[in-house]
């Protein structure tokens, strides 16, 4: 071997080294971008993913959700899967059946929502939790379908009904499919609030078009986390339309519970607690 394919060599591998150590230190620490706080994931991920300095929440997952808030081992999937087609043969950089397959592979989930009966300190409940890994949590037939049979099943047994909602909006590839599920949800939930049944609606980051629109703000009691970006347009299109500038905090969960658009902003290091206090004088008052 000659010296320059010795020295290529060499460098090629002290490359190596040094990319192998930067993804072993970036698989390691977390930066907070809001405060800069560099903290290990382990640290992370028991605070539930929330910054223990500026108590900025990072989003998580579905599965993770499921695991802070119910009892180990209580969750008990529905409409698993069940899954969308392409009713449009939708296509724009790429075909919609094919984002699909690619989203299912990527978050190992149908669609865009998991729903399941489950339990908060022995307290049964029903609940839908979105999950905005999955096409930005955008709300087509499945997700319609599988919260309609979440709440019709949860007027059936008579069980309390929470939904996290984390959304972009509608689903755009569906068409008029998606937008149906407004009235189709909202419609579920009307039927369920004859029953006398509470209905939580917790919103997190973001949680905004259809979504917003429909059943995330139907609750009888709306919670939010701190900081969520919760709207229906966007700032740039409401600032064009009504042609002046708005707030900065226009659009966040404090803003809209000093406006009394929403009930409690609840920090998700809390909401397991939180819950379980409001669920057990709904079992109260039901004895």
């Amino acid at each position: 071997m000659s010296l320059s394919e010795w020295l290529v060599q060499k460098r090629n591998l002290l490359n190596k080294i040094k990319y192998s150590q930067t993804e072993l230190s970036e698989s390691l620490w977390t930066k907070c971008n809001q405060c800069n706080l560099l903290m290990y994931n382990k640290v992370l991920e028991e605070n539930l993913k929330v910054c223990p300095k500026c108590l900025h929440h990072f989003p998580t997952s579905s599965q993770d959700r499921i695991r802070y808030l119910f009892d180990l081992g209580s969750w008990k999937g529905i409409d698993n899967d069940l899954s969308s087609t392409d009713p449009l043969g939708f296509a724009d950089r790429k075909f919609y059946s094919k984002r699909l397959i690619d989203m299912r592979l990527k978050t190992g989930l149908c669609d865009a929502v998991q729903t399941g009966i489950a339990s908060i300190h022995n307290i049964p409940v029903a609940c839908g939790i979105m999950d905005f890994r999955f096409m930005g949590g955008s709300m087509g037939s499945v997700v319609g379908e599988k919260l309609t049979r979440l709440i019709e099943r949860a007027t059936y047994l008579k069980l309390p009904l929470i939904i996290l909602c984390s959304s972009g909006g509608a689903r755009m590839q569906e068409g008029m499919l998606s937008l149906m599920q407004m009235a189709k949800v909202s419609s579920s939930l009307h039927k369920y609030s004859e029953s006398s049944l509470p209905y939580f609606a917790i919103l997190t980051s973001p949680t905004t078009g259809g979504v917003t629109a429909s059943f995330a703000m139907l609750g009888d009691l709306i919670i939010a986390e701190p900081g969520a970006l919760i709207a229906f347009a966007g700032r740039r299109v409401i600032e064009q339309t009504i042609k002046e500038e708005i707030p900065d905090n226009f659009q966040t969960s404090e803003y809209l519970f000093k406006h009394g658009f929403i009930d409690l902003i609840i920090p998700r290091t809390e909401l397991r607690s939180n819950l379980h206090k409001l669920l057990s004088l709904y079992v109260m008052k039901s004895y």
